[in-house]
């Protein structure tokens, strides 16, 4: 793989099938906004992140469009469709057919291996990376097999079945060594800015659905309008220079080094910033709800409880996610970092006065803080970021 090259059409018709599971997270904890289902939702969401997350380093170390791996892809893509239908049955089981939680464990059983069997083929030849895939099958077995478990149980004791999956999968990434491989880091810095406007859609996607059976109203307007900049706010937070820093100083390690900054910069800290984005998605498509939905509810009703967390907390974590991710990979924590820290505290500060405004008036809050974040920045780091942006590199 040379240097320069580009996400393949493959990789991208690949992050389809992750965006239809990104609205089923979405769509999951819509219908019960309780803590507990929240808390489903996110465990969910890292599921599916670990699915996504393997194949971005598999298809930085082959072509995912030739020969075998664009075979393995397309086989990915179908457990990982399968994964996505299920996400609705992923705790509880509907009456009927098949045994969801079963189904879901399954498939990213299948998910999982076809990544590791893939990446053994690719790495014929070459020593250290065939030694770092077997340090990394244990979490990989014990990750999918206590999912698996997971299906037979319920309550808290599968909630925590799921969580203990999870960490046992994270912490033997985490843990297992810096032996592999990373022939692009412009290829995998695209690939995770790709994946992060593929979760802002799913937030455009869910203001749409909100409103989809409702009659236009100026209303929906003002909100979907107002939606929309929350999801371009960010976009610019992240898009602007951060992304732009974070490439070249990938790109500038080697060795070991490198590994670390890609696994602990973009496979681990880009998951709180997806996930601050799927928490949008819902705040958004709630509030949405409320002000086209006359019959329900009315422009004076405030948005509160888990939705509204969901909003400002979403945002919140995003800043958080984003920050850590520049600070991490560059080194350097700087004032524009904490800048951001500063309006991820202040986000949570307000929940309990946007708690009882008006729900639209709620997300007018929100697109006010974000673009006094983007106006700062924009402003007091000019030169900043017109070397980042401009300068030579």
């Amino acid at each position: 793989m040379q240097e320069r090259s580009s996400v393949s059409p493959l990789e991208l018709f690949f992050d389809l099938v992750f965006v239809f599971a990104l609205t089923g997270v979405t769509a999951l904890m819509a219908d019960d906004t309780s803590a507990r289902n929240l808390v489903r939702g996110v465990l969910v969401m890292a599921v599916l992140w670990w699915s996504w997350i393997g194949y971005a380093w598999l298809a930085n170390v082959v072509r995912a469009d030739e020969g075998f791996a664009r075979v393995a892809m397309f086989f990915a893509m179908g457990s990982m469709f399968i994964v996505a239908l299920t996400i609705p049955e992923a705790f509880d089981d509907l009456p009927g057919g098949l045994s969801g939680p079963v189904v879901f464990a399954v498939g990213y059983f299948f998910v999982r291996l076809m990544h590791l069997v893939t990446f053994w083929i690719a790495s014929a030849g070459d020593l250290q990376l065939r030694g770092q895939l077997i340090r990394f099958v244990p979490s990989m077995v014990a990750g999918t097999t206590l999912l698996l478990i997971a299906s037979q149980l319920s309550g808290t004791a599968q909630t925590l079945m799921w969580l203990a999956a999870l960490v046992g999968d994270y912490l033997g990434t985490l843990f297992g060594g810096e032996g592999w491989r990373l022939n692009s880091p412009s290829h995998f810095a695209e690939r995770h800015g790709l994946i992060i406007i593929v979760a802002l859609g799913e937030s455009i996607v869910s203001i749409g659905i909100g409103v989809t059976a409702l009659p236009i109203a100026w209303p929906i307007v003002v909100g979907s309008l107002l939606g929309l900049a929350v999801s371009g706010l960010l976009w610019w937070a992240y898009f602007d220079t951060t992304t732009l820093a974070a490439e070249r100083a990938l790109s500038a390690a080697t060795g070991a080094t490198q590994i670390k900054l890609a696994r602990g910069g973009y496979t681990f800290l880009h998951l709180p910033m997806v996930v601050g984005i799927v928490l949008i998605s819902l705040g958004l498509k709630k509030v949405l709800n409320y002000v086209g939905d006359g019959s329900h509810h009315t422009l004076t009703d405030p948005l509160y409880g888990i939705p509204l967390v969901a909003l400002f907390g979403g945002a919140a974590l995003f800043l958080l996610g984003l920050a850590a991710f520049k600070a991490y990979v560059t080194r350097l924590m700087g004032p524009v970092n904490r800048a951001r820290i500063t309006t991820a505290v202040v986000l949570v500060a307000l929940i309990p006065l946007a708690w009882h405004l008006p729900a639209l008036a709620s997300l007018g809050l929100l697109t006010a803080v974000l673009l006094a974040l983007i106006l700062f920045e924009t402003v007091r780091f000019a030169e900043h970021r017109d070397e980042i942006r401009h300068g030579a590199h």
